[in-house]
């Protein structure tokens, strides 16, 4: 039978072309794994086999995790990566249990999303120079992120032919490969429109299909667009970190705050469950709570 560093292989190769996860959070995956691979090593090469990973000896790497000091947070994320991974081992017959499925980890606190005031979006929004290519490129994806919420994952890969201008519709695919319709607002459209028929066709010269193209001819990447979202955070002096998430944070809490129900938020998100979209009800209470303190003259005592 293959060791578990065979089917450590195959697991994380699944991640990438079977469910469409981000080179990101495929490589915190290969981290985590490596983690534990490291801890059977230790114990002896026959724990290298599968059918030798026992709910004990998964309860005992937990003990070895939190002994080297890990937050609640990563041993969290390290413990859920180990489940994945044995769900997949079970899947392909590798193994006949999952012995970190009832394993219980400490319990995190709720933390809520960062997303930015309306103010600061378009601050944002208007801090991308608009008399260069790459200005106009930024706007466009900047207004992109925020009309349609979609991940950067999700945004890099999309080729010219993903983007319907008339019925001012986009077409995704998100995790797990799964196709998702989303929405372009106006000011969005407007904004492609200005890319794709002037700013682009100067940047492509390479002739690439993707939708965004970088000063080099290619595909943007992650890390490009997280850089241009910082410069213009700070441009824009938000005051605090923004990331592509936090856009789309922001997208889905205008959305409740303006009165969309949560099922039509979840579609748009690409959520598979409800329960995932629902922490944007928490930061929409928080915000009316927030400004009933501060202006009902009966909320707070003098």
């Amino acid at each position: 039978m293959p060791s578990i560093r065979e089917y450590l292989d195959s697991f994380i190769l699944s991640l990438s072309e079977e469910k469409n996860y981000s080179a990101h959070t495929v490589k915190n995956y290969s981290i985590d794994l490596k983690c534990l691979l490291g801890f059977l090593r230790e114990r002896g090469s026959l724990f290298l086999s599968p059918s030798r990973v026992t709910h004990e000896v998964a309860r005992k790497y937990l003990i070895y995790l939190e002994k080297r000091g890990y937050g609640r947070r990563s041993l969290a994320r390290k413990i859920a990566s180990c489940r994945s991974f044995f769900r997949y081992l079970v899947r392909v017959g590798a193994a006949k249990m999952n012995p970190f499925k009832i394993l219980s980890t400490p319990k995190l606190k709720k933390r809520l999303p960062n997303f930015l005031y309306r103010e600061e979006i378009e601050r944002l929004l208007s801090a991308c120079e608009q008399s260069s290519d790459i200005g106009i490129r930024d706007r466009a994806i900047l207004e992109l992120l925020y009309a349609t919420g979609i991940r950067v994952s999700e945004l890099i890969k999309l080729n010219v032919r993903d983007v319907d201008m008339a019925g001012g519709e986009v077409r995704v695919f998100g995790k797990g490969k799964k196709e998702r319709i989303v929405l372009l607002g106006s000011h969005a459209v407007r904004a492609l429109k200005e890319y794709n028929e002037s700013a682009r066709p100067r940047i492509n010269k390479r002739g690439v299909k993707a939708l965004f193209v970088s000063r080099q001819g290619t595909a943007v990447t992650e890390r490009s667009i997280q850089r241009m979202i910082s410069r213009a955070s700070r441009k824009a002096r938000i005051g605090r970190p923004v990331t592509p998430h936090t856009i789309r944070h922001t997208f889905a809490t205008h959305l409740l705050s303006g009165g969309a129900d949560l099922r039509t938020v979840q579609e748009l998100l690409g959520h598979s469950s409800l329960s995932t979209t629902q922490m944007y009800t928490h930061i929409t209470k928080e915000r009316l709570k927030s400004i009933y303190d501060s202006f009902h003259p009966r909320a707070k005592s003098n």
